[in-house]
């Protein structure tokens, strides 16, 4: 009896504090509640979720092309939809950087992707000199495949209107290579994700891009579609299935049908940070120097046309396009929603286009992503409702950084200039002749890389006073800092000297040149014929200082601890956080798992990589 009144005492103090907790509900303005209650969940999805599901059903890898690390700390103020949200709700890893010189696309998403660098993934540049076949190939080059353009034409091959990164090479001859991720040495995490977790996962990728939609990736995948920016067609190769999502896509959106617009400043003119006129700008055939950019191809253009293409890819239609394409997809494929965890990846290129013609002082990298900022909002809101909000993760990442316009550097009375790399070339020439080298004795200079013909490095290693004279040579150019031989680097050795560590990290030897070039701090590359007019607009990356190494690096969404993280950490800490999340294993990996940011664990940051030390000031380091 008096256990049965103990539980009937029990019993009714719960319905009264029921009663009153409803009361003091009801007392509350509706909207209040509605907000606390979107609030809570906002906040609790991901928890809540975490308790019940220990991996995401979807995994979303989004890389910015050319996204510096500082202009989150510069931009985000003006940021309401997608960008903010990262920063806001996401794990913010402020200090981020690759470790390694090669700053290139096809590196940077390469190493996003495996979780290793350059050294272990063989992704040393978009394109290094082969010497097995005696040419420059690209990254994602492959003869034993042919792209195919999904409405039903042939296909050239490279994906990139601009031609490669150095402005000087163009893979989009007849007789071109197909493209795929042969080249690339290391399983994706997608494709590891795929193979681990069965059949029910599907591996999705997208970009302007072929190098990086393919990188992303990896070898195998049920959808990699690229853009020709020659033609104007989205394609794929035989290396993956065709997708007839997107072909229904590509056909009900045409791209033409933004032939003719004009892109006018987002923001008003208050918010811009810079003056409204680029210094020295590079843009696009049609555009000029600022604000607003008309779409409208050459001056004899009567319709979409490849100095139209040109454009589009430098503005952001084509980030909105991509956002789009990829909500297509999720819809299509029910993204999210099946028995394993699927892999969608999406590399906008527009930032990295509008970043060489402008600069990174400009409107327009201010306003491109200003826009990107909406395009993500509307992109992550519909993955909330289509795959449910706490039941994915994204991992928000940048292949490299960029340099500011040399001649807008220079105003502050900073030394910065243009390597002029056929300069280089020359002196090595002028240098051998005399000493009765074959000529030339140079193959290719690609970057800071020089490949030498067949038997002349090893001619040179044997003659020491006419390899001191090359080097020598090398160093007398303007803008170069250092010089590397091939063994100096090779193997990785242990310094401490930052600057050589980070030319190691990035060196595969059948791959990488003979010599090593380092320019000096805020040089850029040049690949044009010296002295020749016009070839000194806009800027570039591709060295090994912090100004093209940092990068953001946020991860959001489900067993993701929100925050901004200052420890060391690199864009390779990516594939091996997402793997731990996903529950599977890598095949090799050189970053490390980013266990602060992850949901119940108690770990603290993680030592930073012998590789991840900045280079700003390897100029005063010694070899040791």
């Amino acid at each position: 009896m008096a256990g049965g009144l103990t539980r009937f005492v029990y019993c009714a103090s719960q319905i009264s504090a029921m009663v009153l907790l409803i009361a003091v509900l009801a007392a509350l303005p509706v909207t209040a509640q509605n907000s606390s209650v979107q609030t809570a969940a906002r906040k609790n999805s991901t928890k809540d979720v975490s308790r019940d599901s220990s991996k995401p059903k979807l995994v979303v890898i989004l890389v910015v092309d050319q996204m510096r690390g500082d202009y989150v700390d510069k931009f985000q103020q003006q940021w309401t939809g997608g960008l903010k949200r990262l920063v806001d709700e996401g794990a913010w890893f402020h200090e981020a950087a690759y470790p390694y010189g090669s700053t290139e696309t096809c590196v940077g998403h390469s190493t996003i992707s495996t979780g290793a660098f350059p050294a272990s993934h063989g992704m040393i540049g978009n394109e290094w000199w082969d010497r097995e076949q005696n040419k420059e190939v690209t990254c994602t080059a492959d003869p034993s495949v042919k792209n195919i353009a999904y409405e039903g034409s042939a296909a050239p091959g490279g994906g990139d209107p601009t031609g490669s990164a150095h402005g000087v090479m163009s893979n989009n001859g007849p007789n071109s290579a197909g493209d795929s991720a042969v080249k690339m040495l290391i399983p994706a995490f997608a494709e590891e994700l795929k193979f681990q977790s069965g059949a029910g996962t599907r591996v999705v990728a997208m970009s302007l891009k072929a190098r990086a939609a393919i990188t992303l990736a990896g070898h195998q995948a049920d959808s990699v579609t690229w853009w020709d920016g020659a033609t104007g067609l989205w394609q794929t190769s035989s290396a993956y299935p065709q997708a007839p999502f997107i072909a229904e896509f590509v056909k009900l959106h045409p791209i033409k049908e933004d032939y003719g617009k004009t892109w006018a400043p987002l923001l008003p003119e208050s918010a811009y940070l810079y003056d409204k006129t680029a210094v020295n700008p590079g843009s696009p055939t049609g555009y000029g120097a600022e604000f607003p950019h008309p779409l409208r191809g050459g001056p004899d253009s009567k319709g979409p046309d490849r100095a139209f293409y040109l454009q589009w890819a430098t503005s952001p239609y084509a980030e909105t396009y991509l956002a789009h394409m990829a909500e297509n997809v999720v819809d299509k494929l029910k993204l999210g929603s099946g028995p394993g965890t699927d892999f969608l990846s999406v590399s906008f290129s527009s930032v990295d286009y509008v970043g060489h013609s402008f600069g990174p002082r400009s409107w327009e990298v201010q306003d491109e992503l200003a826009r990107l900022d909406r395009d993500l909002g509307e992109f992550f809101t519909h993955l909330d409702k289509t795959v449910g909000l706490g039941k994915y993760v994204v991992a928000f990442s940048s292949d490299h950084g960029v340099a500011p316009v040399p001649e807008d550097l220079r105003k502050t009375g900073v030394d910065a200039g243009r390597l002029n790399v056929e300069e280089v070339r020359n002196r090595i020439e002028q240098t051998l002749e005399p000493l009765h080298y074959t000529k030339p004795s140079v193959s290719k200079i690609d970057g800071a890389n020089v490949y030498f013909t067949p038997d002349t490095y090893a001619k040179l290693k044997s003659d020491a006073h006419a390899l001191q004279a090359v080097i020598d040579a090398i160093q007398s150019a303007p803008g170069v800092a250092r010089v590397y031989q091939a063994e100096e680097v090779d193997d990785r050795p242990a310094t401490r000297n930052p600057m050589r560590d980070a030319e190691a990290a990035g060196f595969f030897k059948s791959r990488s040149g003979d010599l090593l070039i380092v320019p000096k701090p805020y040089w850029i590359w040049d690949y044009s014929a010296p002295g020749k007019p016009g070839r000194n607009g806009g800027t570039s990356h591709g060295t090994p200082y912090f100004y093209d190494q940092r990068v953001p690096v946020i991860l959001m969404g489900v067993g993701i601890r929100r925050g901004k993280y200052y420890g060391p950490a690199t864009p390779g800490d990516i594939a091996p956080t997402l793997a731990t999340l996903c529950g599977i294993t890598l095949a090799t990996h050189e970053g490390r798992t980013l266990a602060e940011a992850l949901e119940g664990s108690q770990s603290k940051p993680g030592p930073a990589s012998s590789q991840t030390r900045s280079t700003s000031d390897a100029n005063a380091s010694s070899d040791r």
